[in-house]
C-alpha cells in the first residue's frame, strides 16, 4: 500500500473511532440523565441502547482486562459525569417548566427498549415461573412509587452520617446497574433526593467555580462518601447480575422486563405532570415521546455481546 493509501486508512480509522467515541459519550449522557431523574432507570437506558451486557462484562472484568475495560467504559463515564453535573442544574428547571414533554421523552426511550429485551428472551424457557417473576418485579417498582415520601431530610455531618451517605450511595447505585430500578426515586422515598442531587451536587460545583472553599468542603462531606458507596455498590450488584445471567438468563430478563414495563407506568403516576396541560403540551409530549422512541431504537442497534 502507498503512503497516501496508508494515510487515508489511518484517517478513516481515526474518524471511525472518533464517531464511535462520540456516540458512546452521548449514550453515557443518556444514562447519566436517567440517573438523576426519579422514576427513570439508568440500567433501563443501558438496555434500550444495547450496551447493558457489555458494560456489566467490563465492570466485572475491570481488573483482569483492565486496559480493554477502561477503554470501553471511559467514554460512557465521561458522558455520565457531564450529564449528571449538568443535569443537576438543568433538569430541575426542565421538569418544573415542561414536566410532561420531558417525562414523555424518557418514556419513549424506555418503550423503545422493549424490543431489545424481548430479543434477549427469545429461545429462553421461562414458563409460569417467568410470568410470576415478571409480575413480582412489576409490582415492586409500582410499590416503590406508591411509597415515595414527600419529606426532605436535613443533612448533618457526624461520623455516622458519613456511613449513612455511603450506604445511600450503595442504594443509589442500583439505578446504574439494575434496569427498571430508580435509585433517584429510592433517594426521594427516603427524603434525600433534593438534599444530595439538587442541593449538594450543584452547590459543590458552584462553590468550586467561585472559589468558596468552605462551602465546597461542606458539600464534599456528603458527596464523597455517597460517591464511594456508588462505586462499591456498582461492582457488588454487577457481580450478582452477571451470576444471574449465567445461571438463569430467562428468568432474570423476566424480572428486568417487569421493571422496565413498570417504569412508564410509574412516571405517569406523578400527578404533577397534568397540571396546566394544554393541547400544545400534549402535541409536544407526543413529539418528545416519538423522539425518545426513535433514539432508543437507533442506539439499540449496537450488539449486546460482551466486549
Amino acid at each position: 500500500m502507498s503512503d497516501s493509501g496508508k494515510s487515508r486508512s489511518l484517517l478513516g480509522r481515526a474518524g471511525s473511532w472518533f464517531v464511535h467515541a462520540a456516540l458512546d459519550i452521548l449514550r453515557g449522557a443518556v444514562i447519566g440523565l436517567a440517573n438523576v431523574i426519579p422514576g427513570v432507570s439508568g440500567g433501563t437506558m443501558m438496555v434500550s441502547m444495547g450496551i447493558y451486557d457489555k458494560i456489566i462484562y467490563c465492570i466485572n472484568h475491570l481488573l483482569k482486562e483492565f486496559k480493554r475495560s477502561v477503554t470501553i467504559l471511559l467514554p460512557y463515564l465521561v458522558g455520565m459525569v457531564l450529564a449528571i453535573v449538568l443535569g443537576a442544574f438543568a433538569l430541575k428547571g426542565a421538569f418544573r417548566s415542561f414536566p410532561l414533554p420531558t417525562n414523555t421523552l424518557f418514556i419513549g426511550l424506555i418503550v423503545g427498549s422493549l424490543p431489545m429485551i424481548l430479543k434477549q428472551l427469545k429461545g429462553e424457557k421461562t414458563g409460569p415461573i417467568g410470568l410470576v417473576i415478571f409480575l413480582i418485579f412489576f409490582g415492586l417498582v409500582v410499590w416503590q412509587k406508591l411509597s415515595e415520601a414527600e419529606n426532605t431530610v436535613a443533612l448533618t455531618f457526624t461520623f455516622w452520617d458519613m456511613v449513612k451517605y455511603f450506604l445511600l450511595g450503595m442504594i443509589a447505585s442500583a439505578t446504574m446497574v439494575i434496569p427498571g430500578v430508580s435509585g433517584s426515586m429510592m433517594l426521594k422515598t427516603l427524603g434525600y433526593y433534593e438534599p444530595i442531587v439538587t442541593e449538594a451536587l450543584p452547590g459543590a460545583v458552584s462553590a468550586l467555580l467561585h472559589g468558596e472553599w468552605s462551602a465546597l468542603g461542606h458539600n464534599l462531606l456528603v458527596l464523597l462518601p455517597f460517591a464511594l458507596g456508588i462505586v462499591v455498590g456498582i461492582f457488588a450488584i454487577a457481580k450478582l447480575i452477571s451470576l444471574l445471567m449465567r445461571k438463569a438468563k430467562g428468568w432474570t430478563y423476566c424480572g428486568i422486563l417487569g421493571m422496565v414495563v413498570a417504569s412508564p407506568v410509574v412516571i405517569l403516576m406523578d400527578k404533577g405532570l397534568y397540571e396546566q396541560v394544554t393541547w400544545v403540551t400534549v402535541a409536544v409530549s407526543l413529539l418528545t415521546f416519538a423522539a425518545g422512541f426513535a433514539i432508543a431504537i437507533k442506539m439499540g442497534g449496537e450488539p449486546t455481546e460482551a466486549a
